[in-house]
C-alpha cells in the first residue's frame, strides 16, 4: 500500500489537534481577551488585571474545573512547585475557575496546593471562560470536593493558554493530564525566554 507524504501531514495535523479540547477555539496567534477579576494569593483577595500582568512579561492563564478536586489539586501543586522556573523565564501564572473568592482564599493559602505561591482568580459567572471559547458545564448535584464539602458552582474544562506580552496566544494546552499541562506551559515560556535572549 502506497501512502503519500500529504497523507502523513494530514495524520500529523489530526494528531496535533487531539491535544486541544473540543471547545477551545483560541489558537496560536489569536488575540487573548483581556479580563479583570477578583483573585487570591496566599489567602488574600485582590483585583487581578491581565493587562497589567502582561506589561511584566508572558502570562500563563490556566483554566481548571474546581479547587479541591483531585486533578486540580495536583495541577495547582505542580504550578506552585515550578513557580521559580516560571518566574526565571519572566512569566507569571494565574489560575481561573468558577469557584467563589471565599473558596479560592482557602485554596490559594493551602500548603498542599497553591502554597501561597500561585494566584487563582474567580470567574463565578463563567464570563472569562466563555470569552476564551471554553465549555462551561453546569454543576452536577451532590458532587463533593476532596474535603467533603459541596461543589456549589459550574466548572470549566482544563485548558491552559500561554500569552505573549502583546496579548497573543503562544500556545493552547488541553487534553493532557494535569502535570503534563504544567510541563508543556513551562516548556513554552522557557522557549519564549530563549527566543528573547537570542535577539
Amino acid at each position: 500500500m502506497k501512502t503519500s507524504l500529504p497523507g502523513f501531514a494530514l495524520i500529523g495535523a489530526l494528531l496535533a489537534t487531539l491535544t486541544l479540547p473540543a471547545g477551545a477555539a483560541l489558537t496560536e496567534g489569536a488575540a487573548a481577551p483581556d479580563f479583570e477579576a477578583r483573585a487570591s494569593l496566599a489567602g488574600k483577595a485582590f483585583n487581578y488585571s491581565l493587562k497589567t500582568a502582561l506589561r511584566k512579561g508572558p502570562v500563563v492563564v490556566y483554566f481548571y474545573p474546581s479547587a479541591y478536586t483531585n486533578g486540580c489539586n495536583l495541577q495547582a501543586h505542580t504550578f506552585a512547585e515550578q513557580h521559580d522556573k516560571f518566574a526565571a523565564a519572566g512569566a507569571s501564572v494565574i489560575g481561573v475557575s468558577l469557584d467563589s473568592i471565599a473558596r479560592l482564599n482557602e485554596f490559594s493559602a493551602d500548603p498542599d496546593y497553591c502554597a501561597g505561591k500561585l494566584a487563582v482568580a474567580s470567574d463565578a459567572d463563567g464570563r472569562i471562560a466563555r470569552a476564551y471559547d471554553l465549555t462551561v458545564r453546569e454543576r452536577a448535584a451532590g458532587r463533593k470536593d476532596t474535603r467533603g464539602a459541596d461543589i456549589d458552582h459550574a466548572s470549566v474544562e482544563r485548558v491552559t493558554y500561554v500569552l505573549t506580552p502583546d496579548g497573543k496566544v503562544a500556545a493552547t494546552i488541553g487534553g493532557v493530564a494535569p502535570v503534563a499541562n504544567v510541563e508543556k506551559a513551562l516548556e513554552t515560556v522557557q522557549r519564549l525566554a530563549a527566543g528573547r535572549s537570542a535577539r
